[in-house]
């Protein structure tokens, strides 16, 4: 697709769908396309009428909603740079977050009202509360006066959007994404999985977190889809009520949520609800959860890998080897220099790769090149094209000399353990002598602690001596981020407490 010179990301993503064909469900409100037009047009012009300035920031804190979709298109359309939080971070978390952002008004819900005008009490340059709350009227006072104003356009490399990263090994990173990212979010979905408008798109995740953000809500947009939201948090027991009621074609969930699915036999009701495709990011999908998963429900589940940085998934599966292949539109690229035998670092470039990070110059400069961008993760290259996952660059060990991938021992422990497991993660730490050794921390699934262990042994035993983790920790539960990863971070703690203990 040709890029245009200036564009409006908002303006691209809803000029698709029909006017009365349906873009939004929560609940049981329905909006169509028409209507959504025309709520953003006059959420711009509020935003105006506020004093939102060209390029300024506008964070959208709120559950997932209508109104919050309607606020959060409106700041793009008017020139802004919209910016979705979790709404469950505490006032500690959030108050680094709006002064190193320099954010300009955060639009939020009557609930979180005192302990925001709390927070921005006490900062040098507070931001502006803007409450969805019929007891301050002034976001809705602003919506009703305010005409309806046409898209600011701008250059299609002009900030947008801001994501945070996850911060699943360390601290979370504002990555920044252009006009352009709106262009072609639905590339996987579409060449992928054949998403036209007649499909009806739902994510468990929320929408703050840019897996839901871009392959549900751009995604479904652009194609002129229906998109379906829902404000409650996700467990499997609501995941199915979702579906029953709303009757979705295409299902975004994490790989621990389709793994507490299976665990909680939900995952067998899913059969001929017309779902079309199942789809797993955030972290490395299990091979026993996906084939556990088609045996329940009839349908597979397509396998993705994606990040902030990218928005939208650039590498998918669709086999229970999980190897995977780049989505329509993702270029790949290799350092010259490496060793194609070995784990390395790819290069991905695509129109949803971001601009970069804010005030992060070194992970800049690691990260980012001329369109192209390099994560973190490691990935082995195979026969024909295809890449296998082996983690994070730190995830990968030196271990009687030889490579070992924290992620290959944890899927052979998940096989074995099946679904007497909950969730387990391997961390390479020291030894005392110096020396790397694995180590596991194991979540057994409820009253199967004692087949847990059994399996677990008889996994450990058909591992190589080399891959074998030196200490078992059996653990309540295991850390996770607002959007259900794995907080990598904090395992290394969690070992030495419970070497602590012993």
């Amino acid at each position: 697709m040709t890029r245009p010179r200036t564009m409006n990301a908002a303006q691209t993503l809803l000029e698709a769908g029909a006017d009365q064909a349906i873009a939004l469900e929560c609940g049981d409100e329905r909006l169509s396309y028409a209507a959504l037009r025309q709520r953003v047009r006059r959420a711009a012009g509020a935003w105006t009428a506020l004093g939102l300035q060209v390029g300024e920031r506008v964070v959208v804190m709120a559950p997932d909603s209508i109104e919050w979709v309607v606020a959060y298109l409106g700041v793009i359309w008017a020139g802004g740079v919209a910016i979705g939080v979790n709404p469950r971070l505490s006032m500690a978390e959030l108050g680094p977050i709006l002064e190193e952002s320099d954010v300009r008004f955060v639009w939020h819900e009557a609930d979180s009202t005192a302990n925001l005008a709390s927070l921005v009490a006490g900062m040098v340059q507070a931001p502006t509360l803007v409450a969805d709350d019929l007891d301050d009227p002034r976001w809705s006072r602003a919506v009703e006066q305010a005409s309806e104003r046409e898209p600011l356009l701008q250059d299609a490399d002009a900030s947008a959007l801001w994501i945070g990263t996850s911060g699943t090994t360390g601290a979370s990173k504002g990555v920044i994404h252009a006009h352009r990212v709106a262009l072609q979010p639905h590339s996987f979905a579409a060449g992928v999985m054949g998403l036209t408008a007649a499909d009806r798109l739902y994510a468990s995740s929320k929408l703050f977190f840019a897996y839901a953000l871009g392959n549900s809500l751009l995604a479904g947009l652009r194609a002129g889809a229906t998109v379906i939201l829902d404000r409650q948090w996700p467990e499997p027991e609501r995941v199915l009520s979702m579906v029953l009621r709303h009757r979705p074609t295409i299902v975004f969930c994490v790989p621990t949520l389709y793994s507490r699915m299976l665990q909680n036999r939900v995952a067998q009701q899913f059969a001929g609800l017309g779902v079309r495709h199942f789809v797993s990011a955030g972290e490395s999908l299990p091979g026993a959860v996906r084939s556990a998963w088609r045996a329940a429900s009839g349908v597979d589940i397509v396998s993705g890998y994606g990040t902030s940085e990218t928005l939208c998934l650039m590498l998918y599966s669709q086999n229970d080897q999980g190897l995977l292949q780049p989505t329509p539109g993702t270029e790949v690229r290799y350092a010259p220099d490496a060793d194609p035998a070995l784990p390395q670092r790819i290069w991905l470039r695509s129109g949803t790769v971001a601009l970069g990070y804010w005030k992060r110059p070194e992970a800049q400069a690691d990260g980012f090149d001329d369109g192209w961008y390099c994560p973190g993760d490691m990935f082995l290259r195979r026969e024909g094209g295809a890449l296998e996952f082996a983690g994070r660059n730190d995830d990968l060990l030196k271990i009687s000399g030889r490579w070992v991938s924290t992620l290959w021992v944890e899927q052979a422990l998940s096989q074995a353990a099946g679904a007497s497991v909950l969730q387990l993660a391997v961390i390479g730490v020291p030894t005392e002598e110096g020396l790397t050794a694995l180590s596991l921390l194991v979540q057994a699934a409820a009253g199967q602690q004692h087949m847990a262990a059994k399996c677990i042994d008889t996994g450990m035993a058909a591992l190589p001596p080399y891959r074998r983790p030196q200490w078992v920790h059996w653990v309540p539960a295991l850390p996770l981020t607002a959007t259900g990863k794995l907080q990598r971070a904090r395992l290394r703690a969690m070992h030495h407490e419970a070497l602590l203990k012993r």
